[in-house]
């Protein structure tokens, strides 16, 4: 099935899955400090919620998991704001433009940072289409795919500037996508400096007007090597929690003629 988007051609029978799936096995990667996901069936007295089980109809599974934790999500400025808001209400569109671009990031006093110049160029490397980008994907080196099962508790993890941010943010684009746990440094004081700078939060306790509520930030993706740097439309779906994050599926089709 094919589509047509602002005369760009659409293959809809192709895509491409950059979300890692939630799984209760030591396949899963986990980030801050918690275990594995839990998922067990329901249990009334002697009564199992498995087939197999030989007592139930029907498989019946409860399902214990954090999003920021467990695999990818989608979150909204409501991770680090004192009020709420929610991802299921920040996003209302679902499709989007995107650039997908590699970085290796650089050794800074010991730290895996992405800088602003990394994105910069790595962006302008990228052929422009004669529409407005409006996701940006970044995949780190090394990529290998361990990135699907890593365990990232203090392991200080690469991390993205604040320059980085500011510019993405300034760049107009509303969503970014990254394979790390977070776009900041594990250990940083609670700064939060690359979150605040994309969200543009100024005062998480008094929130600016010029905050973006609208955007949003999703991590722990995976996109495979041979997936080549480029142009893509992006499909960006959520379960719909009202959380400040959601378990996502960020999916990727190709464009043909650019």
């Amino acid at each position: 099935m094919k589509a047509k988007i602002n005369n760009l051609e659409i293959d809809l029978s192709k895509p491409i899955d950059i979300s890692i799936p939630l799984t209760n096995t030591e396949e899963n990667p986990i980030a801050w400090y918690i275990e594995k996901p839990v998922i067990e069936p329901v249990v009334f007295g002697d009564w199992i919620g498995k087939v197999s089980e030989g007592k139930s109809s029907t498989n019946f599974n409860n399902i214990f998991f954090n999003p920021h934790g467990h695999g990818t999500h989608t979150e909204c400025l409501g991770h680090i704001t004192n009020e709420f808001y929610s991802i299921n209400q920040s996003l209302q569109q679902f499709f989007f433009f995107a650039k997908l671009i590699t970085i290796e990031p650089k050794n800074i006093d010991d730290d895996l940072v992405i800088t602003k110049d990394q994105v910069e160029k790595a962006i302008s490397i990228v052929t422009s289409l004669n529409v407005t980008i409006e996701a940006l994907i970044i995949r780190t080196l090394t990529n290998q795919k361990d990135k699907k099962s890593q365990k990232y508790s203090n392991t200080n993890p690469p991390y993205l500037s604040e320059e980085a941010a500011i510019f993405i943010r300034e760049s107009e684009i509303q969503h970014l996508l990254i394979d790390l746990p977070s776009v900041d440094r594990e250990h940083d004081e609670g700064k939060l400096l690359a979150h605040k700078a994309f969200w543009n939060v100024k005062d998480t306790h008094n929130l600016n007007n010029d905050a973006r509520l609208d955007a949003t930030i999703t991590e722990m993706i995976f996109v495979p090597n041979e997936i080549e740097d480029g142009n893509y439309l992006l499909n960006l779906q959520i379960a719909s929690f009202e959380n400040d994050a959601s378990p996502s599926k960020p999916v990727l089709y190709a464009i043909a003629n650019f």
